[in-house]
């Protein structure tokens, strides 16, 4: 699948402000400075679709964006974000709970990992409650092209999805990408396909 038509939308501070559900939607979340404008620019061909930052805890607000008036990419805040106060995390979480488990028209979100780390207990923690509520799902590895071979990313990869695997019988779909290289784009792109052509059936 390709991107030919992507287009800003709106940007909503709730999940009653957002667009009306009339297509499907994949929302992207991750910690912090993960890479996720940088993914999502990515996988619409365009540089700055989603404003980048070298600040982490840029995105405060849920961003929709129309791909070729068919379907929703939807940028959500990261989370686990030390810096801001307790009271805007608190909402922060709020609202994109409210997201994930009333938005109507949400088809799946996809978790962002960085590959460089270790797993982090809040991305276990996270990925863990999005399947307590049976909320559709699939893994993606950022920013492999940081590290210096493959056998890194492979060990990484590995360890997140051993230590996932405790509390998941099926462990859920997964992509390892490179914003910089483009290395997974065509699969993340060719599986948010089956699951549009899924929702016809």
């Amino acid at each position: 699948m390709e991107i030919k038509e992507p287009e800003y939308t709106k940007s909503s501070g709730s999940e009653k402000d957002c667009p009306k559900p009339t297509v499907p939607e994949f929302a992207f979340i991750g910690r912090s400075n993960v890479g996720k404008s940088s993914l999502i620019n990515m996988l619409c061909n365009r540089k700055d679709l989603a404003k980048t930052s070298s600040t982490p805890g840029k995105t405060r607000s849920i961003n929709h964006f129309l791909m070729d008036k068919k379907w929703y990419i939807v940028d959500l805040p990261g989370y686990g974000y030390a810096r801001v106060s307790k009271t805007e995390r608190e909402r922060f979480e709020g609202f994109i709970s409210d997201y994930i488990l009333d938005r109507d028209s949400l088809a799946m979100i996809c978790v962002l990992i960085d590959s460089r780390i270790s797993p982090q207990k809040i991305d276990l923690e996270f990925i863990n409650w999005l399947g307590e509520n049976h909320v559709p799902l699939a893994i993606v590895f950022t920013k492999t092209d940081k590290l210096k071979n493959s056998n890194e990313v492979n060990k990484n990869v590995d360890l997140f999805l051993k230590e996932l695997s405790i509390n998941w019988e099926q462990l859920p779909e997964y992509f390892v990408t490179s914003s910089v290289s483009k290395s997974g784009r065509k699969e993340l792109l060719d599986y948010i396909g089956k699951v549009l052509e899924s929702m016809k059936e």
